[in-house]
């Protein structure tokens, strides 16, 4: 009813011929209230911005209820988007509008696949998000008794999430959307691991192992009941019908083929998911085009760091000595690469002022990955939250300690960290000129895109002075070129999991393992490993045009300041948020 009487007040207005303060006033109060509405829908967003207002409640993301819901909510604001003209608006409001516009736009076309019947997988699906919450360690609090009891709660709401997941497959192998085997198979171990003896060896059971001391005797006794009663009860039986369903029902009905494009409707799936994640328009044979090109350029860049430490043998020789070279894997326990990750920090800190004038006021930190998913995992970050209450986190799996290979740990922690994801998302949350729901607004080829790209800032951050490690650098670079190839040829020119990995090992110096761990990261989750290159040589083009144009104005701190200043946005609002800064810097030159 808010929202109703807002777009009726703001159609007022706009008849009455009101001034613009008072459109743009309303403009504000219209996208408030959409992130309001946002938090309420889904609450869990909330508890990772450390809202703790409905930390007690989970909806079930996949019930027919919430869907409805959910369609309500974006037809809603569509509409209410129609009311405001855009010459009435501030700048840095039309842009707000365009965001949301985009936003809204690409949930709508989201729903016309059926996704959903797919709702489990080894690396990106709720169940994992869900355990790291239910470890302690995550964003779900844990520090007062109502912490406890709303966690209580909480699990509830999951327990129907897993119950409609399972109807949710079972409609999928009805209909032809089903997970490959072979990402089956890296599911069932994971729900396996949840099916434990006794509660008390449960992940859910952390927190109770982690109760603080200033709670009294009684609320810990009548907390480790509730807990031991729930994950014996309810929590371990759903997780064994769970797992028993995906590794005999479900593992008999997954399929042979590796892409989307196998899939009912699927190759206009994979041309929607191209669009909601580079932000772009492009085919996918204009990506795997590119790929090619890319893959070729940085081949070649690679023989000169070849040929500078003396190695004679071919490039993919040179790609197996990087792999089993002791002298890259020097550690015998997993805290030697935590340190070395902060050694790197300590060491780039110190010419990060010379690049950023613009820098966060979070805190950061380096921890190991998570035993339940580490196994599967790879390098990430989780943003802290804006209040500092919890940290910008950048998670390192550490599979085995005596082969991990320290040959890109300079460039992943300037990709994952500093000046990358930390950099970027933190800003982004602390930005306090913008509106709510833009604080949090994630974009992959913007944020991945300059995440990637500050792996190019290496030399200049005084890194990279090891040649393996600057070959470390072309191999991360190689990494996500040859992913613009192998995702485009499993999701849309029938590519296999293996031919997609042989082509891997061919162009590049990963092991085989994790290698096999990526391109099924890719089968879970078309387009989104394109996100990274199609950003990055967007914001290269952007630099170098910048560079070109201004001549001895441009400025290397203020086009950081430029690219980060407004959050993550798509790539062409980018592109003209460059075009107008080149535009307004020459005026004042002349």
């Amino acid at each position: 009813m808010k929202i109703k009487l807002l777009l009726l007040s703001n159609l007022f207005v706009l008849a009455c011929g009101a001034p613009k303060e008072k459109v743009q006033q309303e403009f504000d109060t219209f996208l408030e209230t959409y992130h309001e509405d946002v938090l309420r829908l889904y609450r869990l967003p909330a508890t990772y911005l450390g809202d703790t207002r409905y930390n007690d409640t989970l909806p079930n993301y996949l019930s027919k209820p919430f869907v409805a819901k959910e369609m309500a909510l974006l037809h809603h604001y569509t509409q209410g988007l129609l009311t405001y003209d855009a010459a009435l608006l501030r700048e840095d409001q039309k842009m707000s509008k365009a965001l949301l516009q985009w936003e809204l736009d690409r949930a709508m076309e989201g729903t016309a696949f059926d996704k959903e019947l797919m709702p489990l997988d080894q690396m990106w699906s709720f169940h994992l998000s869900f355990g790291q919450l239910a470890s302690g360690a995550g964003a779900q609090p844990f520090e007062t008794v109502q912490d406890y009891r709303n966690w209580l709660i909480r699990v509830e709401g999951y327990l129907e999430w897993m119950q409609s997941a399972e109807e949710n497959m079972i409609e999928g192998i009805q209909k032809g959307w089903v997970l490959p085997k072979s990402l089956i198979k890296k599911v069932v171990p994971q729900l396996q691991q949840m099916v434990t003896p006794t509660a008390e060896e449960h992940l859910f059971y952390s927190p109770i192992k982690q109760l603080p001391e200033s709670f009294s005797a009684s609320d810990k006794a009548i907390l480790t009941t509730a807990y031991r009663s729930l994950i014996k009860d309810k929590v371990i039986p759903a997780y064994e019908r769970l797992h028993n369903f995906m590794a005999t029902t479900y593992m008999e009905a997954g399929r042979t083929s590796s892409g989307f494009n196998a899939l009912p409707n699927g190759a206009a799936y994979y041309q929607h998911a191209i669009k909601l994640y580079t932000t772009t328009t492009m085919t996918p044979d204009e990506i795997h085009q590119l790929g090619l090109a890319e893959v070729a350029r940085i081949r070649s860049e690679m023989e000169k760091v070849k040929a500078t430490v003396g190695f004679t043998g071919d490039l993919n020789a040179f790609f197996e000595h990087v792999r089993n070279k002791p002298e890259l894997m020097p550690f015998d326990d997993p805290q030697q690469v935590i340190d070395n990750f902060n050694a790197i920090y300590q060491k780039v800190l110190p010419k990060v002022n010379e690049l950023f004038s613009l820098q966060p006021k979070t805190p950061f930190e380096v921890r190991r990955t998570e035993a339940f998913r580490e196994a599967s995992a790879s390098a990430e970050y989780n943003p802290g939250t804006i209040d500092g209450s919890r940290p910008g986190i950048f998670y390192v799996p550490i599979r085995d300690v005596k082969t991990y290979n320290t040959h890109q740990d300079e460039d992943l922690f300037l990709h994952e960290a500093i000046p990358g994801h930390h950099f970027q998302i933190s800003l982004q949350q602390e930005n306090t000129a913008l509106p709510s729901f833009r604080k949090n607004l994630w974009y992959s080829a913007y944020g991945e895109g300059w995440a990637l790209y500050t792996e190019s800032l290496g030399k200049e951050l005084g890194l990279y002075e090891d040649p393996y490690q600057y070959f470390g650098m072309l191999a991360a670079e190689m990494h996500r070129a040859i992913r613009l190839v192998v995702d485009t040829g499993l999701h849309a020119k029938g590519w296999t999991r293996e031919e997609a990995i042989a082509y891997s090992l061919a162009n590049e110096s990963e092991s085989e393992v994790k290698i096999t761990s990526e391109i099924e990261r890719y089968m879970a989750n078309p387009a989104q490993a394109l996100s990274y290159k199609i950003g990055q040589l967007k914001i290269i083009e952007l630099r170098k045009r910048a560079t070109a144009e201004l001549g001895e104005q441009f400025d290397n701190r203020k086009f950081h300041e430029i690219v980060l200043e407004a959050g993550c946005v798509p790539l062409t609002l980018l592109e003209d948020k460059i075009n107008a800064w080149i535009t307004n810097t020459k005026k004042q030159q002349s």
